[in-house]
């Protein structure tokens, strides 16, 4: 066939096309310098973190209110005349508050006061496990729009509630029959006496994360009650709500920066050392926990990273473990140092003291033993979460109705019905 009759190898592209090719990729981020998205990145990481904590930081002050506090204790947590109750009001309160922080130590403060016994403290520690896996899932809420990046993010976000619904499941009959968490803390307690004047009294000082985003925090509370002289309650609301606006901006940037040039490099950094193995993540999770000293936020934290596709549901999940058992250290160091304040001070206020310790280390006992049972038995709530992701990235509405169903109607017909 002669030569210039053969068909050309590929189409000429029409100008208009090749420019827009052109047009769009002199718009992609790698055309920022590197410096520049790392601090863009680490400003939405920043303000992220800082948003969850200004959550929980504003309804914290609407709790702190005198009367507030007078309402908790003798019309809410009075409820808790049954294991279930208290752990209804456990779920119920700290889902409200944004902070389990809040409702154990809230929970100490009553042991120790002598206006709840243990047997009644235990389910409630148990409840605000469950309650402060909400603001995962707020989280995972950022990606409702996009399907896949959605159902990826809920599965990694619900498969907290999982572990601690089913270990609830799982140890409640037994406390209620056996003390099986209530027994133990409470010698364990009485063991531990003996080294109270060697810990701090002050146990905030180990909460380096929360040093760093204290600026955001005090900022917030001045604007709110000083500038705009708002009540407690009426200032308290509005920091949690603006909390909530800050915490989906920063997400929908530290999403966007993830999806963009970041993702194959992030996916190979995590997958080399910090979730290199169930180990390893496990331990990440502990520590990372311990030293934010706030579960909801290193668990909140992977979870756009499950739903840019980084990590899976199956490389967090020995990280969300590790991340229920360093939460208790809050709790813990608070309430050694009430023993170590009430050393030397009398019988009666030792003894209280240390029933505050021993609610502390049911808290930890109930992790431990539910990280035992559920790490080999890990397919039972990975499989449950996957399968609620799958229902709910399809139909988006489900997503609502699991948090108004777990979080707040079903503890509230419970308490309805156990003290009518």
């Amino acid at each position: 066939m002669p030569s210039d009759t053969a068909l050309p190898t590929t189409a000429p592209m029409p100008v208009a096309v090749e420019a827009s090719l052109v047009a769009a990729r002199s718009t992609r981020p790698r055309g920022l310098p590197n410096w520049l998205k790392i601090l863009a990145a680490a400003a939405a990481l920043y303000l992220f973190i800082a948003a969850i904590n200004l959550i929980g930081d504003g309804m914290k002050i609407v709790a702190s209110v005198p009367a507030n506090q007078e309402f908790l204790k003798t019309h809410v947590f009075s409820l808790a005349s049954h294991p279930l109750a208290g752990l209804s009001l456990g779920i119920l309160v700290t889902a409200i508050v944004q902070s389990s922080s809040f409702t154990t130590s809230f929970a100490v403060t009553l042991v120790v006061a002598g206006q709840i016994n243990l047997a009644v403290a235990v389910p409630i520690i148990m409840g605000a496990n469950i309650g402060t896996s909400v603001t995962a899932i707020l989280v995972a809420l950022a990606h409702l729009r996009r399907r896949r990046e959605f159902r990826r993010s809920i599965a990694a976000a619900t498969v907290h509630d999982q572990f601690n619904l089913l270990t609830v499941i799982l140890l409640v009959p037994m406390e209620i029959s056996f003390g099986i968490l209530s027994r133990p803390a409470q010698a364990f307690a009485h063991w531990l006496a003996d080294g109270k004047s060697a810990f701090t009294t002050d146990p905030k000082q180990f909460a380096f994360m929360k040093m760093a985003i204290t600026p955001i925090t005090d900022g917030a509370d001045w604007l709110f009650l000083r500038v705009f002289g708002l009540q407690p309650t009426a200032g308290g609301t509005l920091i949690a709500v603006t909390a909530v606006v800050i915490l989906f901006v920063s997400l929908f940037f530290l999403v966007a920066f993830l999806q963009g040039f970041v993702k194959d490099r992030l996916a190979g950094l995590f997958n080399r050392t910090f979730f290199r193995n169930a180990a390893i993540s496990f331990v990440v999770g502990l520590t990372a926990t311990a030293v934010v000293q706030s579960s909801s936020v290193t668990t909140s934290l992977v979870v756009p990273l499950v739903g840019a596709g980084i990590l899976s549901i199956r490389q967090i999940f020995p990280y969300v473990l590790g991340a229920n058992i360093g939460t208790t250290v809050t709790a813990i160091l608070a309430a050694l140092s009430l023993m170590a304040v009430a050393a030397g001070t009398g019988a009666a206020n030792e003894a209280a003291a240390a029933s505050g310790l021993a609610l502390a280390m049911a808290h930890l006992l109930f992790n431990v033993l539910g990280t035992m049972v559920f790490w080999p038995l890990q397919w039972l709530p990975i499989s449950i979460a996957e399968g609620y992701a799958g229902l709910a990235s399809r139909r988006r509405f489900l997503a609502a109705i699991y948090i108004l169903t777990i979080f707040f109607l079903i503890p509230i017909i419970i308490l309805i019905v156990v003290n009518r």
